[in-house]
């Protein structure tokens, strides 16, 4: 089962609990995705352009949970955003699943040509990307763009 599909169900039940009344304790957002090292939201169609819209520096991820590389490089944004709050004030972070969206407007319409590509927007503008890199400092330079 997918984890879309899961934490579907798993908000369908929350719904139906509340239907019947009874109390169900506030959970995480069903649209923001663990393991980055701060706030990352799911992409949905629309959200990163809604985004850019209001003025924020979107910093996109576009990874699929069994590549290997999209993991070595999840290590590093999380060490990253750990090691320096300024990341989560400047930035937006959106993790685009490419199981679910690589053949979708929002991969074709940047020619984001695989997945581990990690993209910097603002305005509407490119800011910056990296495709299948894993280092540090190169990661570390692309978000040091976004500040």
């Amino acid at each position: 089962m997918k984890k879309r599909q899961f934490l579907n169900l798993v908000l369908a039940g929350g719904l139906s609990l509340l239907a019947s009344g009874l109390s169900l304790a506030p959970a995480a957002a069903a649209d923001e995705v663990t393991g980055f090292g701060g706030p990352t939201l799911a992409y949905e169609p629309g959200l990163i352009q809604q985004l850019m819209d209001e003025g924020k520096t979107v910093f996109v991820d576009y990874h699929a949970t069994w590549c290997s590389t999209c993991a070595a490089q999840k290590r590093q944004l999380k060490a990253l955003r750990q090691n320096n709050p300024a990341y989560d004030a400047a930035m937006t972070f959106v993790a685009v699943d490419w199981d679910d969206y690589g053949r979708h407007p929002v991969s074709r319409s940047r020619n984001i040509p695989r997945r581990s590509t990690l993209v910097l927007l603002r305005g509407d503008e490119e800011i910056g990307r990296l495709v299948a890199q894993t280092g540090r400092n190169a990661i570390k330079g692309l978000m040091d763009q976004g500040l």
